[in-house]
């Protein structure tokens, strides 16, 4: 299976799920979900230390990066994790931040799924590093903390074993940079043939051999061939942040693989209490990223409501 890049994944996913939206708003109108947009969650809502951030790609309203972080913060959300390389100004983003309080936790490569660290060629890998060392410099400057990275991909030319042994070659080559500017690169689960089941997950982060490298858990993409609350056990201290989206087995087997995606956050296969109790046991505190199709203000509501009610049950 070929695997699309986020944004793409995201701009397919808002299609994917315009029935759910609708269906969403339907049940906030019965009740199900309550909070008009702008509100706080009611006191006392959180059971554990879990900050939201939503993917800037997400935020439909607003023409300037000013109006979109406004957006997401009256959706409900605390933080936005941007793309890099982008065409944005780093200037504009950084009046953003300071003009509505929000955070930029972490920064997305944007570019990890065409120049792969795994790619045969090392002209193409090169590119590859050259956008994560962009990414790690605007990851500073904004204040975040990590990067996000898909490490490379298997396909007919690729082998797993290659993906392995180049991706780590090709990541160590930018962890001086990391300990320069004191920021951390995440891997993140995704569908491209590797690392797909949490000991060899831990066993890559721990052949890196860097604290500067640990993993970007993705909730809803391990439905699929794992028990998320289980991976979280395995994988322990080196979960730096969470990815938040649904997953439905039931879809997946009756209209497709893509199309267990098509589900809200918490109408899914994911059991989110026991994901809660995971990261109890673990003691683990900080930032998770809805990753679902996005939208207007109150669409965005709709998923901050979602994505709390799911990391707090």
């Amino acid at each position: 299976m070929r695997n699309p890049d986020r944004r793409q994944f995201l701009k397919s996913s808002t299609a994917m799920l315009a029935s759910s939206a609708a269906l969403a708003g339907t049940a906030q109108a019965a009740g199900r979900l309550t909070r008009q947009q702008g509100d706080a969650m009611p006191e006392g809502t959180r059971k554990r230390d879990i900050k939201k951030a939503v993917k800037y790609g997400m935020i439909a309203d607003g023409d300037t990066v000013l109006e979109k972080f406004q957006s997401a913060k009256a959706a409900g959300f605390e933080g936005v994790e941007m793309d890099s390389p982008s065409n944005l100004d780093r200037n504009e983003v950084l009046a953003a931040r300071e003009a509505t309080g929000m955070e930029i936790p972490g920064v997305v490569d944007s570019v990890h799924w065409q120049d792969t660290l795994s790619d045969p060629d090392p002209e193409v890998r090169a590119r590859g590093v050259a956008a994560l060392e962009t990414a790690i410099r605007d990851a500073h400057a904004y204040g975040a903390t990590t990067v996000l990275l898909v490490p490379g991909v298997v396909n007919d030319t690729v082998t797993y074993g290659e993906v392995w042994t180049r991706s780590q070659d090709e990541i160590r080559k930018v962890l001086p940079l990391c300990d320069e500017l004191n920021m951390k690169i995440a891997i993140e689960n995704v569908w491209n043939g590797f690392l797909m089941g949490p000991h060899e997950q831990a066993r890559y982060i721990d052949e890196i051999g860097s604290p500067r490298v640990g993993f970007f858990f993705d909730v809803g993409n391990m439905v699929r061939y794992a028990r998320p609350a289980e991976c979280i056990d395995v994988l322990g201290p080196r979960i730096m942040k969470l990815d938040v989206k649904e997953y439905s087995l039931t879809r997946m087997r009756e209209e497709g693989v893509w199309k267990g995606f098509g589900v809200e956050i918490g109408d899914g296969d994911c059991d989110w209490p026991a994901v809660g109790a995971a990261l109890d046991r673990l003691e683990w505190s900080g930032w998770a990223s809805a990753e679902v199709g996005g939208g207007d203000t109150a669409r965005l509501t709709v998923i901050a409501d979602r994505m709390e009610r799911a990391l707090q049950s």
